[in-house]
């Protein structure tokens, strides 16, 4: 009776409080990456790195890619290079058994905007910002998530007042975020003159975080697509193989 009486109980809150849990479900959008030729395009990935950079790299580390990894955006090695100088890496110990900063290298992995994770829940009103390397794989529908959820940014409906620290976003689970609205238009300037509004920015970063999150993508298709034809040619040869001996049968 007891364990009824709970689940009642359990159920009356859970439905009760429904409509503000309710997140509207993500857009379906077309991404170069879907399907059997999928491709990233190195253009949006380009600008969703610079994206990252001026606005993510805040907040959000991306501890499973190296500077050098670069290269397969198309990046050259001048530009890596000054890419990963920015950066400032602990290193060590030296001689004297002292740790030491110095300038990123290029086989250095971008490192983390905060010391720990106690540092990074300090400095965000007690969230935890979470790695992004492998985010759009991390999260259901991740592209279309990540995009909505840039996007999802608006003022809460009339009467719902915010927790403290938090934004309204309505493709987020409870609808109120502990991130503060990130993109707003001509937050960014892009390098190659691409007009930065909030859609271009997110559909660029969400392009630069689906590579990150998969980077040998494109070579495992394509050797899918290698695997498939060579399957067919060799079927297509032992059919007739057979052809041929079952004709001598007769």
């Amino acid at each position: 009776m007891l364990r009824r009486f709970r689940f009642a109980v359990a159920a009356a809150i859970l439905f009760a409080s429904g409509p503000a849990l309710a997140a509207d479900k993500p857009p379906s959008l077309d991404w170069s990456f879907d399907g059997i030729f999928g491709h990233y395009d190195r253009a949006s990935a380009q600008r969703g790195f610079q994206v990252y950079r001026d606005i993510c790299a805040a907040c959000h580390a991306l501890r499973q890619i190296a500077y050098r990894n670069l290269a397969d955006l198309g990046f050259s090695a001048e530009e890596i290079n000054a890419i990963a100088a920015e950066a400032v890496v602990e290193d060590g110990p030296d001689d004297d058994g002292e740790m030491f900063e110095r300038p990123g290298r290029p086989a250095d992995r971008m490192p983390s905007p905060f010391a720990n994770a106690q540092a990074a829940r300090a400095a965000n009103s007690g969230a935890l910002p979470p790695d992004l390397s492998v985010i759009t794989k991390a999260r259901a529908n991740g592209p279309n998530y990540i995009y909505a959820l840039l996007t999802g940014y608006e003022e809460p409906p009339a009467g719902e007042e915010p927790p403290d620290s938090q934004s309204y976003n309505r493709y987020f689970v409870t609808q109120w975020i502990a991130m503060s609205q990130p993109l707003f238009d001509d937050a960014v300037e892009y390098a190659d003159g691409t007009e930065a509004t909030v859609d271009q920015l997110a559909r660029d970063v969400v392009m630069f975080l689906a590579w990150s999150a998969e980077p040998e993508m494109e070579a495992r298709k394509n050797l899918g697509i290698k695997v498939v034809l060579f399957l067919i040619v060799i079927a297509a040869l032992m059919y007739a193989v057979k052809r041929q001996v079952w004709a001598r049968e007769h």
